[in-house]
């Protein structure tokens, strides 16, 4: 029993529990009676949440999609950086937090394992753990998603970005000596993107306009 009382494993359950929080289905189903499962592409994020208001409720569409993609990030920072500064937790929990709450967020406890694609929750994780890193990423996602209005490409662009000067600037992690937490992040994150690999390779993914 006293493994129930290890600071960190109480902070990995957290960490996946908070990450598994579907801020996008909830909103929908709470102010519009929708289930976000059920619409669009299925996926609890904030660009399908776009997708699914612009047609209903134009006007709060952007708003509403940006809220969702701000929690979800947010969830991604919130669990390590309580961690860190609140029970000085390790370095190395810090980052099984930081996969174990994405893993939520992709695998929602609360939606039967479903859930989103990673893109939000894997910045709000990265702005804390490597900020330059997850800044160039963003700035990736922005170009290619205004020069091809594709969520997903930009999304994929943007995690080619992270993943490329994450090689240059931390070719050695501090303190953990491995990227293999990097590593499971893009792992999940693409699987996560397979459906959308095949449509854009068909030429038919949807485009936000």
């Amino acid at each position: 029993m006293d493994i129930l009382f290890n600071i960190n494993i109480i902070f990995y359950l957290v960490a996946f529990f908070v990450g598994g929080i579907p801020f996008g289905f909830v909103i929908l189903k709470i102010f519009y009676k929708i289930n976000l499962k059920n619409v669009g592409s299925g996926s609890i994020g904030a660009t399908n949440v776009f997708r699914v208001l612009k047609d209903i409720d134009p006007k709060r569409a952007k708003i509403i999609g940006i809220l969702t993609a701000f929690l979800d990030a947010l969830k991604g920072a919130f669990v390590i950086l309580i961690a860190h500064y609140y029970f000085d937790v390790s370095i190395e929990t810090q980052w099984a937090i930081a996969v174990l709450s994405l893993f939520g967020h992709c695998f929602s406890p609360y939606l039967f394992f479903e859930g989103g694609k990673g893109i939000a929750t894997g910045v709000g994780i990265m702005l804390v753990m490597l900020p330059i890193e997850a800044l160039i990423g963003l700035l990736a996602w922005f170009i290619v998603g205004k020069i091809f209005h594709i969520s997903s490409l930009a999304s994929l662009a943007g995690l080619l970005g992270f993943l490329i000067s994450n090689y240059f600037l931390h070719p050695v992690i501090p303190v953990i000596n491995t990227h293999a937490p990097i590593y499971i992040i893009a792992f999940i994150i693409l699987y996560k993107h397979i459906p959308n690999i095949i449509r854009i390779i068909k030429g038919k993914e949807t485009k936000i306009i």
